[in-house]
């Protein structure tokens, strides 16, 4: 295991490949990319994460990490490509596949292969099919069966945005071998670079366990968002309802907000319902209700603008999460192209993560501002994300201006 390759250079793959190089590992990453390549190459990151920088500059610079956007032969390869939905909601695995086709030549005997990306059950076994097509030669293993010439498993991130760094070292893995002795070489690799404990199991398992940590988390943010649209039909504070709730001892309610964005809790939930349609109905009802918050804010905004004739509405924050640059199916990026299209006055937005509107937003007509600029214009404040920064603006800014808080900033 002396040369690492992953594959995917973005919000897992990126923080990932830096850790394993600090380790001492030789590591290749590896992205369809080019201009990312060349900024990680320089020592920095395409992407906002505390204290990735600075362990770029550290692994880029003594040569234990380097990008490229051609795969090479290694020992170990590590999948971390993005898995999106299709149209209906069906998980697509376009990206998986294109990476297992670009590392099947390169594959030799005793080499580990590990899917990371969050996938939907069944992936690693379609994983190495896709293998076994491009590499007839090999004998490559079958879930629960015959050991065959590569090893083959699968290992879901389990991250937190802003303390990615620090979780990818420190959380536990779960590991789902297609066979035992896939297992044991990937719990090998992982305990070279983590102090998490590693916990075997068969792939599907594994697979349906990231699946699962995700839609407990969207279930009862969506329990949070339902009771806040329910509050404020019945005129009630859901923050101190919350508040108070929550002083019983075995109640935790989540607080509520725009909607739910990212890769993982917006996206992962829908791989369940594609698989078991019929039994999925807690996990596909909390995304629905989770899914139609954006819309909800935006006709609680547009009652407010019914009192102004077409005012500049400012949305602060795109940012699916406080304190981020991803905007990832975000809900505020969805709640600002619904304001749009409602055509009740002027949207501007407030983003400080961001250098650019996604092209999505741009092409609306809509101007990025900063929040002083915002301020300045806007008649009606609408809190999209709850970024830190906001909490900071001085009161005076705040005079004479209708505020609609989606996220709880002002709270």
């Amino acid at each position: 295991m002396n040369k690492i390759s992953i594959l995917g250079l973005g919000y897992v793959g990126l923080p990932s490949a830096a850790v394993f190089a600090a380790s001492g590992m030789k590591v290749v990453g590896i992205d369809i990319n080019a201009k990312s390549v060349e900024i990680i190459n320089s020592g920095r990151a395409h992407i906002v994460e505390p204290g990735l920088d600075e362990l770029l500059h550290k692994v880029v610079g003594n040569g234990s990490l380097r990008a490229t956007t051609i795969a090479e032969p290694s020992d170990v390869f590590v999948i971390a490509v993005p898995t999106p939905f299709k149209e209906g909601n069906a998980p697509d695995l376009a990206f998986v596949k294109s990476a297992a086709e670009m590392i099947a030549p390169l594959i030799e005997k005793g080499n580990l292969v590990i899917l990371e990306s969050t996938s939907p059950v069944g992936a690693t076994e379609q994983l190495a099919a896709w293998i076994q097509e491009e590499r007839p030669d090999l004998a490559v293993p079958e879930l629960d069966g015959e050991e065959g010439d590569i090893y083959l498993a699968y290992c879901p991130e389990r991250i937190l945005p802003g303390k990615v760094i620090q979780e990818v070292v420190e959380n536990d893995r779960v590991i789902g071998g297609i066979t035992a002795q896939s297992s044991e070489q990937a719990v090998l690799f992982y305990n070279k670079a983590i102090k998490g404990a590693c916990h075997i199991t068969n792939a599907r398992t594994a697979e349906l366990c990231k699946l699962s940590e995700n839609s407990f988390r969207d279930v009862n943010i969506a329990f949070a968002n339902e009771l806040s649209m329910i509050s404020a039909k019945l005129g009630v504070d859901v923050y101190k309802l919350i508040s108070l709730t929550n002083r019983h001892p075995r109640v935790n309610i989540l607080q509520p907000g725009t909607g739910v964005g990212g890769h993982c809790i917006a996206v992962d939930p829908w791989f369940i319902v594609d698989s078991a349609p019929e039994e999925a109905r807690i996990i596909r009802t909390a995304r629905e209700v989770n899914d139609s918050k954006p819309g909800w804010v935006v006709e609680q905004v547009t009652k407010l603008a019914k009192s102004t004739d077409q005012p500049v509405i400012a949305c602060m924050g795109l940012a699916y999460k406080p304190d981020v640059d991803d905007l990832r199916e975000s809900p505020a990026v969805e709640a600002v192209k619904l304001l749009v299209d409602k055509a009740i006055g002027k949207v501007v937005v407030c983003e400080p993560f961001v250098d650019a509107l996604p092209d999505s937003i741009k092409e609306l007509g809509v101007e990025l501002m900063s929040t002083d600029q915002a301020f300045d214009k806007a008649d009606i404040i609408v809190f999209l994300t709850a970024h830190d920064q906001f909490r900071h603006i001085p009161t005076h800014q705040w005079q004479n201006k209708i505020v609609f808080d989606a996220c709880g900033l002002t709270k």
